[in-house]
This record gives structure tokens, sequence and C-alpha cells, in this order.
């Protein structure tokens, strides 16, 4: 099947371009909001050619998972049909405006079956999804540079012009996406709740600016011995700080913006809006998300890092074992800003490197329903986690999720439980992530070099313990092919 075919086939049994609200794309999926969730037919769209597996998460969103390579041009296909696709500003590009009472009336009733808890996770992600490729690269240059370092001063490569030119451009395009993350996150933030990007930026560059130490020793709230410990230093508050001083600055601007006349709105607005919503963020925002953030930091630490070798033990095994339920219930996207503030804290994250290990659980299981089908001689099932298990080692866990062990269920559990033995390995060693995508094999790139091999005996282990969990508590019988 062709990507129109599979395009057109997707946009049919999702009950036609009428029925579609918006749609964007990831990596491996294309995410839809419609308006009337009774004619969208899962059960057909699964039996499309391509399509991977469908996720509802709503009555009213569905998550159509082929892989990638194919969701681009099948999104291209879709937008040229006349959908609108969502943009990273959360807006619809090509959006038109309609005065048909009826279609807004079903928007908005759409738009209310939204689960509170899924569309407030869903927003947070929002912000950070889009910076996903920069975590990617600014993790694999500072991964990279880490090893430069230890080569150049064990003498293993010379120190010179030359190697120390490439170090530092290295470092440079390492460390520029993290020091200035808060005012990328106030940009997208901006964009999630419908005001200029450039003045939730504005919001985030502040929260940099020496200015806010000066502010602080003013008040008598900087404490020059220990700036960490002011009650309001630079910095304080972080991307959670900016977040929230954006939202307000959205609720201010839009106020002005509905009183303020036509002809002085484009000027004045935005400079009302900084002016009112300034002093609430310094004086206000940044002192109380600050001593929010550092308590987080603390909190998630009582658990990553903790003394005890058994409780980290069994928090790498929990976060590995119900990672992709939660996928599966679309909130696994909650984690996006917690692996954020630990990376923003220490320039990595030890809860990411235990969720990767969940696909890695999902290839143990395949291998083992995979020498069941051969016993009992089911060639279909052979074929489809042959030519999945290349992805799943990857990092693609789709295909066999959607293709193998959520139809037959009970693999999908056992796969989890075997992966948890791999999150317990890798949070034991402390095993630190300088980005949070892609997982499987892929990951090492961003893994701290000094724990690339504490990560792959993790992938190891839970390759093997997804297979044994499985190969034992999964009869035969399951894999028949009825």
């Amino acid at each position: 099947m062709d990507v129109k075919q599979l395009a057109e086939g997707i946009l049919k049994d999702l009950g036609g371009v009428k029925n579609i609200q918006n749609a964007e794309n990831c990596m491996t999926r294309i995410r839809v909001s419609v308006v009337d969730g009774s004619k969208v037919s899962v059960e057909k769209l699964k039996a499309i050619d391509g399509v991977m597996g469908v996720v509802a998460d709503d009555s009213n969103y569905f998550q159509v998972v082929l892989g990638p390579g194919k969701v681009r041009d099948v999104m291209g296909v879709l937008v040229a049909s006349g959908i609108h696709e969502k943009a990273a500003d959360g807006k619809e590009k090509s959006q038109a405006v309609t005065e048909n009472w009826q279609e807004n009336k079903a928007d908005v009733k759409g738009k209310q079956k939204d689960s509170k808890l899924k569309k407030g996770v869903r927003v947070i992600a929002d912000i950070f999804t889009p910076m996903i490729p920069a975590f990617i690269a600014s993790g694999i240059c500072n991964g990279v540079g880490r090893l430069i370092k230890i080569l150049m001063v064990n003498g293993t490569i010379p120190t010179n012009t030359f190697t120390e030119l490439i170090l530092n451009l290295i470092v440079l395009i390492g460390g520029g996406f993290l020091a200035y993350l808060v005012v990328f996150t106030g940009v997208n933030a901006a964009r999630q709740f419908e005001v200029n990007g450039m003045l939730g930026g504005m919001i985030g560059v502040a929260a940099l600016d020496p200015t806010i130490n000066t502010i602080s020793t003013i008040l008598g709230w900087y404490n020059e011995d220990v700036p960490n410990d002011s009650l309001l230093s630079s910095g304080a508050g972080g991307v959670i700080g900016v977040i929230v001083g954006v939202w307000v600055l959205a609720k201010v601007e839009h106020w002005i913006h509905s009183k303020m006349p036509d002809a002085l709105d484009t000027s004045f607005t935005p400079l009302l809006a900084m002016l009112v919503t300034m002093p609430i963020f310094v004086l206000i925002i940044m002192p109380v998300t600050g001593f929010i953030s550092v308590w987080i930091a603390k909190f998630l630490s009582l658990f990553a890092d903790s003394s005890n070798p058994f409780v980290r033990i069994i928090t790498g095994y929990v976060l590995a074992a119900v990672f992709l339920p939660l996928v599966l219930l679309g909130l696994h996207r909650g984690l996006t800003p917690i692996y954020t503030l630990q990376i923003e804290a220490t320039g990595y994250t030890t809860l990411f490197p235990p969720v990767a290990m969940a696909g890695a659980g999902q290839v143990g299981a395949a291998i083992a329903l995979y020498i069941k089908a051969r016993r009992v001689k089911n060639e279909n099932m052979k074929s489809i986690i042959a030519g999945a298990i290349p992805a799943g080692i990857l990092g693609i866990g789709e295909p066999l999720i959607y293709g193998v062990t959520l139809p037959l269920m009970k693999p999908f559990i056992t796969a989890g439980l075997g992966a948890g033995f791999g999150g317990a390995y890798v949070m034991f060693m402390g095993v630190g992530s300088a980005a949070f995508s892609p997982s499987g094999v892929l990951a090492a790139t961003h893994v701290l070099p000094e724990f690339v091999g504490h990560y792959l005996i993790g992938i190891l282990i839970s390759y093997i313990m997804g297979a044994i969990i499985t190969y034992i508590f999964i009869p035969d019988s399951m894999v028949i092919d009825k």
C-alpha cells in the first residue's frame, strides 16, 4: 500500500475530513482530535496495512501509530486533503475562521470531553517536546566533550591548539542550549498559552539576568555567601517559574488586549502586559517556584540518588515496569518536564535510563514469543516479530507493542516485569543521560561516557529477563495461529 492509499484509508476510518478538528505528527505517530469519536472505527484503523496500532486517549483524541519514515509523508497527504495541521504553538496551520455555530458547538463540546489531567499533561509536555532534537544534539556533544577531556587528561590524545579548538566547539554546542533553556521554555510556553513567543522569551531572559540579584539585594533577600540559598536569585524557579510566569503573562495580555482600542493595541498591549507581569514574576513567582523546584529536586534525590541501594533498585524497577502502561494512558508525557528539571539542575537525568529499558523488555518478550511461534509453526507471528525486532533494538517499540505483545496482553505485562530488572540495574549504578530521546541502544549516544557500558548491560538484562519471564508464564497455546 502506497502512502496516498494509507492516508486515505486512515482518513476514511477517522470519519472523514469534516470529523477531524486538527492533527499533528511526532516521530512515529499522528495525533488526531476529532469532532465525534463515535464516527471513528478503531478496529478498521488497526486493520489497515501500514498502521501499527491505535491509541484512544479519550473519546475525541486518537493516536495512529505508523512508525518512523511514513509519518511525515502521510501527514502531508492529510494536510493536502484539507486537514488542519496543529503547529508547535498549539494553533492550527491554515486555520480557518468558521461562522457555523454548529461546528463551533461541536468543537467546544469535543474539547470539553478531554480529561483535565491529560490535557494539562499534554500542554506541559508540548512545551518541551519541540526541544527534544536540541536536547539530543546537546546531550551527544556533552558526552563527546566529556570523553575528549578524559582522553586528553590521560594522554590518549594530545593536548594542542587543534584538539582544544575542537573540544571547545563541541562544548559550545553542548552547553549553549542548556545555558539558555529557560529562554526556549519561555518561547514555547508562550505558544502553548497563545501569547507572542518573544514576550515569553523575555520572561525567560529576565529569569537569567543578573539584575535579579541586584533586586534581591535591595530587598535584603540575597545571600552573598551562598547565592543558591537566597530567597531570590538569578535563575530561581528555572523552567517551572518561567512556565508559570508566561501563563500569568498570557492571562494579563489577553485581558489588556480585550480592553485596548485597536489603534493602540500593537504598541501598548505588550508593554502594559510586561509592566504588570514582571513584578509578579520577579517578586512572587520566582521565589515560590524556586522553593518548589528545590524541594522537587530533593524529593527526586530521595529515590534516584538514595544512599540506600535497595531504594534505588526498587525505583528503577518500578520506572521501567510501569512506563509502557503510562504510554497507553497518555500520561508518560508528564515525565518530560521532570527529566528537564534534572538536566537543568545537574546536566543529566538519572530517571530516563530506567525508563529506556521498557522497550528492551518488549524485545526480550518478543524473542520468547518467536521461539514459541516457531515451535507451534505460527509463520505469521514469526514474520511479524522478525521484522519488528530490529526496530525495537533501536528504540522504536511500536511494531512490537502494537503488533505482538499488546494484542496478546499477557506478554505486554511480562515484558514490563522483565524490563524492570534492567531499570533496577541502571538506577543502582547511577547511570545518567544528557538527553531523554531516543531510547534503545541509540540512547547510548547521549548516556554519560563513564556509564555507557552499564547502560548496555541494563539493556541486555532487560532482553534476557523479558524473554525468561515471558517464556515461563506464556503458554504455547497463546501463540497458536487461530
